[in-house]
Parts: structure tokens; C-alpha cells; sequence
């Protein structure tokens, strides 16, 4: 359960090139994790943006993106409660060798669990089953920007999240420095402008829900 407003500081906190972003956690519930004392019955695993950064290994506007719409999906599915792993069945309308889908659904089956017949399959009986609730090419969507949807398999209650990547303000001419940086040619203050625009970029997504749209479907 979380919450998120949108915001018109996106100032970072920067240590030795580290950013610290300003977006809430995701909380959810493992009921694997419970039953073998990772967890306290009922706590959830805290999940922050970073964490998701970690298993990425990059942080960009389609992790960012992906974050949030798995954030604002598990909040309108579960909106008194912690959401739970192996009840969560994530749709999502690309294909999985998509450079925009494959990217963002290995950040959303991180959070939820959900994965494709390669997963975790469950404690004795299956129990905590996570196999077969991540789809590709699910649905067809209304729009060509991004689209997951969520289902809970416990009441079948199914929301679907986009992404309008296209109002995503662009970074300015420092990002230009990309290249640089990438052949070393980039000087240290090109560097630290190519990083200014891009981590305020990213904090935008983190923090603009008018670039995104959740319904119940």
C-alpha cells in the first residue's frame, strides 16, 4: 500500500554519483517467505525504487516507468491491504523480445513474483505458485504507449496501467553527452550535466501521475 502525489521538486541528493530518488516504496506480502520465517506472518518485504535499479542495473525512464506502473496497479487493486505474491497475475499487451516490454516486466515479475513456466513453483502442493501468471501479448490495447494489466486471482478484479511514455519531457542538449561518456571523450562537467538531466527526467516519471492512466477493466 502505498501513495503517491504528484510533485514539482525533483531535486536529488547526490553522493559520489548516487541519486537518491523521491518515490514511495512498494509493500507486498510473501506468503512463501512467511511460512518459512523470512517474515513475520502478515509484514510485507519493502521494495524500494533502488531495488528495482538493482535488478535492472540501470535506472532510466523504462524502469522508472515500469516501477510505477506496477506501483499504481497493486495500489488500485489492494487499496486497504497488502498486495500478495502468487495472487497477482500480470498481462502485459507487447511481446516479451519487445525492447520497452522485456525491460519492464522483469521490474514488474521482481515486485509480484509472476513469471512465465520458468518460476518459482511453490512449497509442497504448490503452495505460493508463482508459474503461469506472467503473459505476453495478453491483450490488445487502445494505444500503442505501454500497457500491463493486473489481475487478482483471489476475486478476479483486473486493472490496467499505461504508461503515456510520449509526454515524457525530454532531458535538453545535455543528454547529447551520452556518446562522450560512452567513448570516454566526455569531459567531467559534461558528465555531471548528462547526469543532472537524466536523474531529473527519471524523478519525473517517479513523480508525475498525469503520465499515467489506471482503470478497472
Amino acid at each position: 500500500m502505498t501513495s503517491n502525489s504528484t510533485a514539482t521538486d525533483v531535486t536529488q541528493t547526490r553522493t559520489n554519483w548516487q541519486v537518491d530518488y523521491d518515490v514511495d516504496p512498494i509493500e507486498i506480502r510473501d506468503p512463501v517467505a512467511e511460512a518459512l520465517g523470512v517474515l513475520e506472518p502478515d509484514d510485507p518485504f519493502v521494495i524500494t525504487y533502488a531495488d528495482a535499479v538493482k535488478a535492472a542495473g540501470h535506472s532510466c525512464p523504462t524502469a522508472s516507468g515500469a516501477y510505477r506502473i506496477t506501483q499504481l496497479g497493486l495500489d488500485a487493486l489492494y487499496p486497504d491491504r497488502y498486495p500478495v505474491r502468487s495472487e497477482i497475475e500480470v498481462q502485459a499487451a507487447g511481446p516479451r523480445g519487445d525492447a520497452t516490454y522485456g525491460v519492464m516486466s522483469r521490474i514488474v515479475s521482481y515486485v509480484t513474483g509472476a513469471t512465465e513456466d520458468d518460476g518459482f513453483g511453490g512449497l509442497a502442493g504448490g503452495y505460493g505458485d508463482r508459474r503461469d501468471l506472467l503473459r505476453f501479448n495478453a491483450f490488445d490495447p487502445d494505444t500503442p504507449a505501454p500497457t500491463f494489466r493486473f489481475r487478482r486471482t483471489d476475486t478476479d478484479e483486473t486493472v490496467e496501467v499505461t504508461y503515456h511514455v510520449g509526454d515524457v519531457p525530454g532531458g535538453g542538449p545535455a543528454i547529447g553527452n551520452l556518446q562522450g561518456i560512452l567513448d570516454g571523450s566526455a569531459s567531467d562537467q559534461q558528465r555531471a550535466a548528462f547526469a543532472d538531466a537524466w536523474h531529473r527526467r527519471v524523478q519525473i516519471v517517479l513523480s508525475d501521475d498525469s503520465l499515467f492512466t489506471a482503470e478497472a477493466v
